[in-house]
């Protein structure tokens, strides 16, 4: 009879051992972090901050504790993972020293929030040349994404109150960048906001917009080729009032409340104006059909040129309808200033926002599942680490990984290239991580470094 010995192979564990960096799949944040010039960016942006015979640069502080965020971790303490491997990350600041410096830029309010996304805005520039055809303005045009998200919070944090689900925090509003399907996207605003804050305020959208707006090169801050994508909590007066005022002249694609107006235009809609929708992928969808209602309410006090789209399908099985629904059909309705185009490509256009879902659901496993910090002030400084982290896991498949790989989520990254771990050697005057063959993903670490190695130096 023979002895089982369990399901795994047992190995004994003993410290000391040496040459082997662990996270060492990193590497990759880390050049795609000087390929883009972020490093020298952040550094001059946040120069102000440096005290006199300060050993640590502010900019790299700050951008260690992104790099940590990105790697997974949730707070500022995170940094222990990159301090423990100075030969790839460089020397790292001790807890003590990140948490002032934070607190520094927290005191500095609005100034230090201006110049963190000053430098994130010209390093955006570069990244999206860099990126040429791969780049989400490639073909000229850019959509930006506004949602809100309930982040959960204990009652002692500043401004955390009840939010409209029943739960306890904050809830901010974020802006991304859409990357299409070929890729992700990447973070250009986000607005802490209390957790009673309204889904629907205006001046909360402006204001996102504005920011998002900042984040893009020059010549997309104004004018019909940039798209500003909303549910119905920025189908406002006053919100696509000033989308569309004189010299800003932006695109937008913004959901609508059905209201009994509306719905009973809807009812007076002919059954030959219904067109069949479209699925995800660009084919028609049974069972879904898209209209015009531009000419049955009265528009008079919305801004010149709005149309009104309303989407007609079964519901899926198990789901509730409305009182504005009819014969069992769900309906959903959509304001856009732009003219021409067929209905259901408009309609698609418009129900592809849903990506945001997916940014804001990696954002919460990127450090935007709790605030860790007290106060509001350091809170927003969170914020723009968690946008810093954001915007390097965007970027860096973006400039280094093609096919399927770029669309992998932060998880992913992290799982099969981040934590893989190498064996360091010294060779004269240069240093060499050697990731073993036996990982599977080895060669798309070693592909993609060969690709940033190979991008131009910045300045």
């Amino acid at each position: 009879m023979s002895k089982s010995i369990g399901l795994y192979p047992r190995v004994r564990v003993e410290g000391g051992g040496s040459g082997v960096v662990s996270q060492a799949g990193a590497v990759l944040l880390v050049e795609t972090v000087r390929k883009v010039g972020l490093d020298g960016a952040i550094s001059a942006a946040l120069a102000p901050w440096r005290k006199p015979r300060a050993v640590h640069d502010p900019g790299k502080v700050l951008l260690d504790v992104a790099l940590a965020t990105a790697l997974g971790g949730d707070c500022l303490a995170d940094v222990a993972m990159l301090r423990a491997e100075p030969d790839v990350f460089g020397p790292v600041a001790s807890d003590p020293t990140v948490s002032r410096f934070i607190d520094a830029l927290a005191a500095a309010g609005p100034k230090a929030l201006a110049a963190i996304r000053s430098a994130r805005a010209e390093v955006r520039s570069r990244v999206w040349e860099l990126a040429g055809a791969d780049g989400p303005a490639a073909d000229g045009q850019v959509t930006v994404d506004i949602d809100g998200v309930l982040v959960l919070a204990h009652s002692e944090k500043q401004d955390a109150t009840a939010t409209w689900k029943k739960t306890y925090g904050h809830h901010p509003l974020v802006a991304f960048v859409d990357h299409g399907q070929a890729g992700s996207g990447e973070p250009v605003a986000a607005l802490l906001r209390p957790g009673n804050a309204g889904s629907n305020t205006a001046s909360d959208h402006i204001t996102t917009t504005g920011l998002a707006l900042a984040q893009l090169p020059t010549h997309l801050r104004r004018g019909r080729q940039t798209l500003i994508r909303t549910d119905s909590a920025g189908g406002t007066h006053a919100f696509l009032d000033w989308l569309t005022r004189r010299g800003r002249w932006l695109s937008y694609s913004v959901g609508m409340t059905i209201t009994d107006t509306l719905h009973q235009a809807v009812l007076k809609i002919p059954k030959k104006a219904w067109t069949p929708a479209y699925d995800a992928g660009g084919t028609e969808r049974p069972g879904a059909w898209v209209a015009e209602i531009t000419d049955m309410p009265d528009l008079s006090t919305w801004p010149k040129g709005m149309r009104l789209l309303v989407r007609k399908e079964r519901p899926h099985p198990g789901a509730q309808l409305r009182f504005t629904d009819v014969d069992g059909l769900r309906l959903t309705c959509f304001a856009t200033n732009t003219q021409g185009g067929q209905l259901a490509d408009l309609e698609l256009r418009h129900r592809r926002r849903a990506r945001c879902e997916d940014r804001i659901r990696n954002a919460r496993d990127t450090g935007l599942r709790n605030l860790p910090l007290h106060d509001s002030a350091q809170n927003r400084i969170w914020l723009e680490i968690v946008s810093l982290a954001l915007d390097l896991l965007a970027w860096m498949p973006m400039l280094a990984l093609t096919g399927k790989t770029r669309r992998w989520e932060p998880k992913k990254l992290r799982l099969r290239l981040f934590s893989a771990a190498a064996q360091l050697v010294h060779t004269g005057r240069t240093r060499r991580l050697r990731f073993t063959a036996r990982w599977p993903w080895t060669d798309v670490i070693t592909r993609a470094i060969d690709q940033l190695q190979a991008l131009p130096n910045p300045g």
